[in-house]
């Protein structure tokens, strides 16, 4: 944003001096000069922002791909814990707590490709990206098979997904937490009827529940989806989105 008020700056005061002295003599020389200046200026203010957003772009493409990166590897480090567990139990003959070990792989997995398919890249890269962003808040997810995220339209979806990380952002930022622990935050997204409900709900104190209630309810604010408190006296909440225009 300076950048573009930077070189806008720049070509009002480039415009500035031939167009001063086109005004004083009122010469057709001067006139033919502002022309040539002007169309210059266009042309090397096209240029220079060219390049400003091919480096805006890079940029972006490089953050993106970090995140990437963070994801992966955290993802590949659970998946190594799971399996150096499951491979202790079976040394050690615990059958039982192998099995188990296995189930809770399965279930994870089956949540991930649950929210793998809520047909909103930008809403499936956070949710899946949330736990390598270091946050005192532990995010646990529960997403209904029946949900079609994929049926809203383009503006519906990329507003529910922009509401969703928003409403996150103020749990995380809400209340305090001691050095080491950690809240938790249950986030669930069904289908009922033709709207589509997300819920929050608190784990643990979540701090002043009137305060994030005036936060979610500025986030919804001039969209299609209503928020509403579950509990007067806890930080739980619920949004809803009507399929149907």
């Amino acid at each position: 944003m300076k950048s573009w008020k930077t070189l806008l700056a720049i070509f009002a005061i480039s415009v500035a001096v031939p167009l001063f002295f086109v005004i004083q003599y009122r010469s057709v020389v001067w006139s033919i000069l502002l022309v040539l200046w002007v169309a210059a200026v266009f042309a090397g203010g096209f240029i220079l922002l060219t390049r400003l957003h091919e480096k805006e772009q890079q940029a972006l493409l490089r953050s993106f791909e970090q995140a990437a990166i963070r994801t992966l590897n955290h993802h590949r480090h659970d998946w190594m814990n799971d399996l150096q567990i499951l491979y202790g139990y079976i040394q050690l003959g615990k059958i039982d707590k192998a099995v188990q070990c296995v189930e809770r792989i399965k279930e994870r997995m089956n949540q991930e490709s649950k929210i793998s398919k809520l047909g909103i890249p930008s809403l499936v890269f956070y949710l899946q990206s949330f736990r390598t962003s270091g946050s005192s808040l532990e995010l646990e997810i529960t997403v209904d098979p029946d949900i079609q995220l994929d049926k809203l339209s383009p503006e519906d979806g990329a507003d529910l997904a922009a509401v969703i990380m928003q409403t996150v952002r103020a749990y995380q930022y809400s209340g305090r937490v001691s050095w080491g622990d950690t809240r938790k935050l249950l986030l669930t997204l069904r289908q009922e009827d033709t709207d589509v409900i997300v819920s929050f709900e608190e784990d643990g104190s979540m701090g002043d529940p009137e305060l994030l209630k005036q936060q979610i309810y500025k986030v919804v604010q001039g969209k299609r989806m209503k928020a509403e408190q579950l509990h007067p006296s806890q930080a739980s909440f619920q949004l809803r989105l009507p399929c149907e225009s």
